[in-house]
């Protein structure tokens, strides 16, 4: 146990020591501009990704920039639920929440396609349609194994989610301030559109806490379809097998063990965290208390998901993953802006 506290933590010092420059610099941006352009949450990824380029952490560091780019993350996102109430989830209509099942189908079908036209094989084409609609390098992991996808393939798969992920949080707020979105519907945009949680959340803090719960909500929502997006492949893919196994019975009762892996623990802490503040067990005060807690675990995750960034691995990605990424994202982001008016949001 404490051989394992001890490798995790020169790593997770070294995302705290990021993620403090990148709340120094959107001080800097204050004392400057009277106002912060980049959130530290953005600035922590740049700053990360910046170090990342020019050095490589040794393994002595490895374990706590993982360990806080994932188990932080996790906890950040189940804090972040208490300051979500059940009001909120009302006024966001639930009609978006059926709309999001129908949205992650169809930019997975389209995603696919778009792939196999640009010449990507089946399992490629199918793992980046799946990383793009749903939860980024979660759901490709989580989707290899089902298509029976090898290790180059999902290598190839992930190599683009780093780079033009931290673009996207760049430049979705952009798009945001472009078409005059209100906070709630930008959220929600940002939720539909971004592949991966903590990114979801530096791009939705521009807009303000509404944006971010509203985008947290969203998001998570659409990492719930992981779960029934990987039972219904593997219910494909056993039909195209060539016939009944003897070992069949025993391989559906794994099958079905599974798929619990498929809605994380910290998706359940969220939506508890939810009921928890709705049913008013947690006083205002305190929730002011986790909010503030949460920031600061996500901004250390940023500064991990930065140093585990190098802007070369998008020239290792080649040009027909990179071609189908963008192109599935803009129409992800298309469909997204349509249902969004329509909901009126």
């Amino acid at each position: 146990m404490s051989q394992g506290k001890a490798s995790v933590l020169p790593g997770v010092v070294l995302c705290v020591g990021v993620a403090a420059i990148g709340f120094a610099l959107e001080q800097v941006e204050h004392v400057l501009f009277g106002k912060a352009w980049l959130e530290a949450l953005v600035l922590a990824i740049l700053v990360g990704a910046m170090i990342r380029t020019f050095w490589v952490p040794p393994a002595l560091w490895r374990d706590g920039i993982s360990f806080s780019a994932k188990y932080l993350l996790e906890i950040a996102v189940v804090l972040l639920g208490a300051s979500v109430s059940a009001s909120a989830i009302f006024a966001a209509g639930f009609g978006l929440f059926f709309a999001i099942a129908g949205i992650v189908l169809v930019a997975i079908l389209l995603s696919y396609c778009v792939g196999r036209l640009l010449g990507l094989s089946n399992r490629i084409a199918l793992l980046v349609a799946c990383g793009n609609s749903i939860c980024g390098n979660s759901a490709i992991v989580a989707v290899a194994p089902v298509i029976g996808a090898d290790s180059k393939d999902v290598a190839t798969s992930i190599a683009f989610t780093a780079v033009l992920g931290v673009v996207v949080v760049l430049g979705l707020p952009l798009v945001g301030y472009a078409i005059s979105m209100d906070d709630l519907a930008y959220g929600a945009f940002a939720g539909l559109t971004v592949y991966a949680v903590p990114q979801v959340l530096a791009a939705a803090s521009p807009f303000g806490a509404a944006a971010v719960q509203m985008a947290t909500l969203v998001k998570l929502m659409r990492v719930l379809m992981l779960g029934p997006v990987c039972s219904l492949l593997a219910i494909l893919v056993r039909t195209r097998s060539a016939g009944p196994s003897p070992q069949g019975v025993g391989t559906q009762a794994s099958s079905r063990m599974t798929l619990t892996r498929f809605v994380p623990w910290f998706i359940l802490g969220f939506l508890g965290m939810i009921v928890i503040r709705s049913l008013g067990f947690i006083p205002d005060p305190a929730v002011a208390v986790i909010g503030h807690v949460a920031t600061l675990l996500t901004v250390i995750s940023m500064a991990a998901l930065g140093l585990g960034v190098d802007v070369r691995t998008i020239m290792k990605a080649g040009s027909r993953v990179v071609t189908t990424v963008v192109l599935s994202l803009i129409l992800l982001g298309a469909i997204s802006l349509v249902v969004i008016e329509m909901l009126g949001l």
